[in-house]
């Protein structure tokens, strides 16, 4: 009698086991990115250098305006648009007010105000020698000066030195160009008599467009004045350099700063209108860049993706053999925006080198400051990586679509 022998059925995972597709890893899938840039270099060095050439316009034309702008903002402030002037006015009484002494240290404490110095007028006149008329002043006044007065008016020196903090409490003068003029003494060391002392020169300024007061006028130390020539210490001018952007913020509050108790016996002086209009000349720059900038980089995400399409339908037998040997649709999406996002980021970084060398070269050859905003580079290179990623996208969702049967059957 025959037995019939029943064979037990195999588990199902021993008969068809399952097969899990290998995981790239990053370094894996810049290599397959790269693989397909080198294969095609001509192709991707035409397409890198469309980008380039949108992103390297983009930078040069920001670079350039911002070089000629700070050229703008530095012939402006020669022109002293951000200095302003704080003098007494006419008290109540219709008399002469004064400015505290304090009006100095509590200006400066505005946060926009960038530099702060003052000049007080003395009860005294200066003379070549002592033989002189006392009336025959030659119309030259004696001031009292902070020692940070130069940087401030934009002043700069003709010969000698400047007063600092051990001249301005010695009898030490600094003469204006008029008044140095007028008296014939250029030479440092030259003795003149001033509020019936000998003061020694030290130094002559040339002439000051920003504070032509200073011309005429005999500038003493603070101290010294106070000392030797009976210098009450209240300023008759404060001058005041602060934030263009900010000025008439900072002009609105200079009374009620330098004269709390009477900030209606102050006088300020009006900025200069050459503020506002180069406000409006930086709006109307910035949208014109923006949208130059927004139309090289479309140009050149069109020219990836045109780029990224074309590999695509050119390497279908590739993208078959890769399905066929168990690579996924998502790695096969992600080989090719990969591969979009490192051509974009070649063309990219090419572009802004190329506008910071033309921007360099062209400030240079103008005389200008050489400017290239941070943020112009880095939205250059950003926007490019967005805009090969959405140009790359399309092209990467079509070859992932593409079944290895399908692929495999274009050869």
């Amino acid at each position: 009698m025959r037995h019939r022998t029943r064979r037990t059925a195999a588990p199902r995972s021993r008969r068809h086991p399952r097969l899990r597709a290998a995981r790239l890893r990053p370094a894996d899938v810049v290599r397959l990115g790269g693989t397909g840039l080198r294969t095609r270099p001509l192709r991707v060095f035409l397409s890198a250098l469309g980008i380039a050439i949108g992103v390297a316009a983009m930078i040069a034309v920001v670079g350039i305006s911002g070089s000629g702008q700070a050229e703008v903002d530095r012939r402006l402030d020669a022109l002293g648009t951000n200095l302003l002037r704080v003098a007494p006015g006419k008290s109540l009484t219709g008399g002469d007010s004064r400015l505290p002494r304090e009006a100095v240290p509590m200006i400066d404490r505005i946060p926009p105000v960038r530099q702060v110095s003052a000049t007080g007028t003395v009860s005294a006149h200066v003379y070549r020698n002592e033989r002189i008329a006392t009336g025959r002043t030659g119309s030259l006044t004696v001031l009292a000066t902070r020692t940070d007065l130069l940087p401030a008016v934009g002043a700069r020196l003709r010969g000698g030195r400047w007063l600092d903090k051990t001249t301005e409490r010695y009898p030490a003068v600094v003469l204006g160009a008029t008044a140095a003029q007028r008296l014939d003494v250029y030479t440092p060391g030259t003795k003149l008599w001033l509020g019936g002392r000998w003061f020694s020169l030290i130094g002559v300024l040339d002439p000051v467009p920003l504070a032509p007061e200073l011309d005429g006028a005999a500038l003493v130390g603070w101290e010294a004045a106070r000392t030797y020539l009976r210098f009450d210490g209240h300023p008759s001018t404060v001058y005041v350099r602060a934030d263009d952007r900010r000025i008439a913020a900072v002009r609105s509050v200079l009374a009620a700063t330098a004269n709390p108790g009477r900030p209606g016996e102050v006088q300020v002086s009006r900025p200069s209108d050459a503020l506002a209009a180069r406000e409006a000349t930086e709006s109307a720059l910035t949208g014109l860049l923006l949208g130059l900038g927004g139309v090289a980089l479309l140009v050149g995400g069109v020219g990836v993706g045109n780029t990224m399409v074309i590999s695509v339908l050119e390497r279908r037998p590739e993208i078959g053999l890769r399905r066929a040997l168990g690579a996924t649709k998502a790695q096969i999406r992600l080989q090719f925006v990969t591969e979009s996002l490192l051509l974009s980021f070649l063309g990219g970084l090419a572009g802004t080198v190329l506008g910071t060398l033309i921007t360099g070269a062209y400030a240079l050859s103008r005389g200008w400051p050489t400017v290239v905003p941070l943020w112009a580079s880095t939205a250059g290179i950003a926007s490019t990586l967005v805009i090969g990623m959405l140009a790359g996208l399309y092209p990467a969702v079509r070859a992932s679509r593409l079944s290895p049967t399908e692929a495999l059957a274009g050869t």
